[in-house]
């Protein structure tokens, strides 16, 4: 292939030239962005002045398609990152109908927008909406939790949720499918005290529907635990024929882990050990595995000795 070689003089104008090419493209992209244009953004709805007395319920997406008037460049930029994507529709007209024109409520929309992103039109513009009737229920509180204890801590008592129920207002239709109310996760690492905090509710999807209150207080006990042994005498089940059974040993050693607040009260009286003669008499055991039929609350076995014992039964 053969190679043009240029003077210097024609590199210079070649150099020239290509300058000349890039300003003016740039000149051109510069001057059509900066022209007025029309272009589409997608807006989500947010109900406000929702009727009392009627719950409704929308026959379309809570989404619209806003056709918005400014430049290019606004144009270009509301592509990248559009942080007023909502708009607030107010459905006080639903008292009278059972649909709502945003061309209608266009005026009071755009003074929450930007004055030279203004919105000249919606795709759909009317807003169609069924209704029901209104009902409120009582539902329990239902905390979404994901912790995780430092070593030797955990959970030592139930955890408390103030106020345990919250009231649901909606159609009756949609009520009757929700048995409980989800908070937002409660998240926390390395914990090792009790947590006592504020946590909100899960908002609610339906534009339609409404949740009281907000927020609940939850509080969870926390304490450092430890191992204890204790001796636990073992009790026969299903004797039914009365049979005078010995067993051995008659105690076993449990070691459990227990809570340090709880632990100078743990005692026998908290457990109950068991061994069930039906294995023996419709299986033909041998020797009967010990069973724990009563144990304190968040306390975890760590073993029990012997787990089997020997039993001798005199007819």
């Amino acid at each position: 292939m053969a190679i043009v070689k240029l003077s210097p003089a024609e590199k210079r104008r070649a150099s020239a030239f290509l300058s000349c090419l890039v300003l003016a493209a740039i000149a051109w992209v510069f001057a059509v962005l900066s022209n007025p244009h029309n272009f589409t953004v997608a807006k989500i709805i947010v109900y406000k002045n929702a009727p009392q007395k009627r719950a409704f319920h929308p026959l379309q997406s809570d989404t619209v398609k806003a056709t918005v008037k400014g430049s290019g460049w606004q144009m270009l930029f509301a592509r990248l990152n559009d942080q007023n994507n909502t708009i607030g529709v107010n459905l006080s007209s639903l008292d009278k109908h059972n649909y709502v024109v945003l061309s209608n409520q266009l005026r009071n929309i755009n003074l929450k927008q930007e004055s030279n992103r203004q919105i000249i039109a919606f795709d759909p513009d009317t807003l169609y909406f069924d209704f029901s009737n209104r009902r409120v229920k009582r539902v329990p509180v239902k905390l979404v939790k994901s912790l995780k204890y430092k070593q030797q801590f955990a959970q030592s008592a139930d955890i408390a949720v103030k106020p345990d129920y919250v009231t649901l207002s909606g159609p009756a239709e949609m009520l009757n499918t929700i048995t409980s109310w989800k908070t937002d996760t409660l998240r926390a690492e390395n914990v090792n005290e009790t947590i006592n905090t504020q946590v909100k509710l899960q908002p609610v999807k339906e534009g339609n529907m409404s949740v009281y209150p907000k927020t609940v207080q939850v509080n969870i006990p926390v304490d450092e635990f430890t191992e204890k042994t204790l001796a636990i005498p073992v009790k026969i089940i299903n004797n039914r024929h009365y049979y005078n059974v010995k067993v051995y040993p008659q105690k076993v050693k449990i070691t459990f882990v227990t809570s340090l607040t709880d632990y100078p009260d743990m005692d026998e009286a908290f457990f109950e050990a068991t061994a069930d003669l039906d294995l023996w008499q419709l299986h033909g055991y041998r020797t009967l595995p010990v069973k724990l039929r009563r144990l304190p609350p968040y306390c975890k076995i760590v073993k029990i000795e012997p787990a089997n014992i020997d039993f001798i039964i005199k007819k």
